[in-house]
């Protein structure tokens, strides 16, 4: 019996990062006849099913999903997941080998949660900057030390996408309020853009229906992290797009952008911390804050248009 499906979204993939993350699922302790692996290929320039070999494991399948977008590529895992958790695991993403039994403990342990996720510990290819630390949130990159959990959308309690579990109701009803509002499609990755604010409106569906959201300890992954993602050039653009998905979230769940708190929008805007006393890096922090500034306009001009 198949109790969880694990879907895998995936464009474009590096080679060597898909071989660590599928490596990482052959050693999980959960029997291989208790869950189902789904590669979504979305869109690849070359399709993956002949070049990824899946014969190791009895329910696993390739989907190939022709609509550009990670919010699409979930869509079709939805869709054509069997089991009633779902498990979204990035192509660059590599599973502690307790994870899936983890999962299916907490789901048992939980049943008043709707989505929860784990840690997510970095591992770099090159030493990273020692400026690029106050960014690492921005890269997916999350640690704690206790479980938290509730009925709200609180940030500490949401989970990130990377591993990210949702009962299959809570997926069903998300997919259902896309079909809605398809305005909701645009909030997160899609080719080269860089929007990161559909996890947050996945795990938020929960919260929606009177279950609750939350993060635990032991559910741990590896986020690989290549060095371009270290480059200040990349970190710009994260954080403007950033930004711009967190206020169009903020819109399209009923909250009026334009009327945040100015503690809220200082949060927004600002770095997460300032260092007068380090002169060597006010210009950074000055480009940093023009990012946030730069995707906060954007998304009220966006937001202007649509009223």
């Amino acid at each position: 019996m198949q109790l969880l499906s694990v879907i895998i979204c995936t464009h474009n993939p590096r080679a060597e990062y898909l071989g660590r993350t599928l490596a990482a699922l052959k050693t999980q302790t959960l029997p291989l006849d208790q869950w189902e692996l789904l590669i979504i290929d979305n869109a690849s320039n070359r399709p993956l099913a002949p070049e990824v070999d899946l014969s190791w494991h009895p329910n696993a399948r390739h989907v190939r999903e022709e609509r550009l977008g990670l919010t699409p590529a979930r869509m079709c895992g939805i869709q054509s997941a069997q089991a009633q958790i779902l498990i979204f695991v990035d192509d660059d993403n590599v599973l502690d080998r307790h994870y899936l039994e983890n999962v299916l403990k907490l789901s048992q342990d939980w049943p008043m949660l709707g989505a929860w996720g784990g840690q997510c510990l970095p591992d770099f290819e090159i030493e990273p900057p020692e400026w690029t630390k106050e960014f690492w949130e921005y890269l997916g990159i999350r640690t704690f030390d206790r479980d938290r959990w509730s009925n709200s959308p609180y940030w500490e309690n949401t989970p990130i996408g990377a591993g990210l579990c949702v009962r299959k109701t809570v997926a069903e009803t998300y997919a259902h309020s896309l079909q809605n509002d398809p305005r909701r499609t645009n909030l997160d990755r899609q080719g080269n853009m860089l929007l990161s604010c559909g996890d947050m409106d996945f795990a938020y569906t929960a919260c929606d229906m009177g279950l609750g959201i939350g993060v635990f300890k032991d559910l741990k992954l590896l986020h690989l992290m290549p060095p371009n993602r270290l480059e200040e050039s990349y970190l710009l653009r994260m954080v403007e797009q950033s930004v711009y998905s967190r206020v169009m979230l903020y819109f399209l769940r009923g909250k009026e952008a334009d009327r945040l708190s100015w503690k809220e929008k200082l949060k927004l805007v600002l770095p997460f911390r300032l260092n007068p006393k380090n002169w060597r890096l006010a210009p950074r922090e000055r480009k940093f804050k023009q990012a946030r500034e730069q995707g906060y306009n954007l998304a009220m001009k966006a937001i202007l248009n649509q009223q």
